[in-house]
């Protein structure tokens, strides 16, 4: 079987958003090429087929090729439950979002709300991602419940906001409030950090390469050695990451414990 490939018509580019949510595996298992093209994606106020707006080639609905894409196609991947989704271009907002399993890789940018409130599997950005990178939707107060993001660029505000579960590697930089919120899991940041980083998170690791400027909440535990730090390096070596390669490891840090205006329970360690 060959890989199930949406190719975008070059004209005419979609002008709305378009909603790409009925586009996943196991939505499309046992769907005939016909039966997939009839498939009615919303665009703004009409309905396209997918017909119109891909060219539809393969057959193997477990592995997804979605190629031109741009950053107008919205929840690719959404509740995705296994297989793997791959995007040659720029994806929209709400990648992954709720998503219980497989893989996305995408090749280029992501939206807002990547991994947005993801319960498990992998996700791999080559390019950078938006805000709220693994955050909860407006209204909800839980974020990624598990999983893995690993963003190769930089990421916006608010990522790991609400984060309860998984963790979220970002080889760039991360915009202001990175893990604000958080009640658990990782969020690790090679590159520079905005303003008020950690805040009101409660429990939860942010694991930094620089040092970050932090709310006046959060209390300088002094420098430590930590032996989870090697193991935690060692579980990254199966990512095709910067993450992987044993010359960024450290276990020496810089800890400091917050943040105080709540529970008080969670860390940023800073490498020294």
């Amino acid at each position: 079987m060959t890989t199930l490939t949406f190719t975008l018509i070059e004209t005419p580019l979609p002008v709305q958003r378009v909603d790409m949510s009925p586009l996943v595996c196991q939505k499309l298992a046992g769907l005939s090429l016909d039966q997939i093209a009839a498939i009615e994606l919303q665009s703004g106020k009409r309905k396209l087929r997918v017909d119109q707006l891909f060219h539809i080639n393969g057959s193997n609905p477990d592995d997804i090729s979605i190629v031109g894409s741009t950053d107008k196609l919205d929840f690719i991947g959404k509740e995705l439950s296994s297989g793997s989704i791959s995007v040659q271009g720029d994806a929209g907002a709400y990648l992954g979002m709720q998503m219980k399993g497989g893989t996305i890789s995408v090749i280029g940018d992501v939206g807002i709300y990547a991994a947005c409130e993801m319960k498990n599997g992998l996700i791999q950005i080559e390019g950078n991602a938006g805000d709220f990178v693994g955050g909860a939707l407006p209204g909800n107060k839980q974020g990624m419940k598990g999983g893995t993001v690993l963003v190769k660029g930089n990421v916006g505000q608010r990522c790991g906001d609400h984060l309860r579960r998984g963790q979220i590697l970002v080889e760039g930089d991360a915009g202001d409030y990175c893990g604000s919120r958080m009640v658990a899991g990782t969020i690790a940041v090679m590159g520079k950090v905005g303003r008020y980083a950690g805040y009101a998170m409660r429990r939860g690791t942010l694991l930094l390469w620089n040092q970050p400027q932090l709310p006046a909440t959060f209390n300088d535990c002094g420098s430590h050695t930590l032996a989870f730090l090697p193991m935690l390096f060692a579980s990254f070596k199966t990512l095709n990451s910067r993450f992987a390669d044993n010359g960024v490891a450290f276990n020496r840090v810089r800890r400091f414990g917050g943040d105080m205006a709540e529970t008080g329970r969670g860390e940023v360690l800073v490498k020294l």
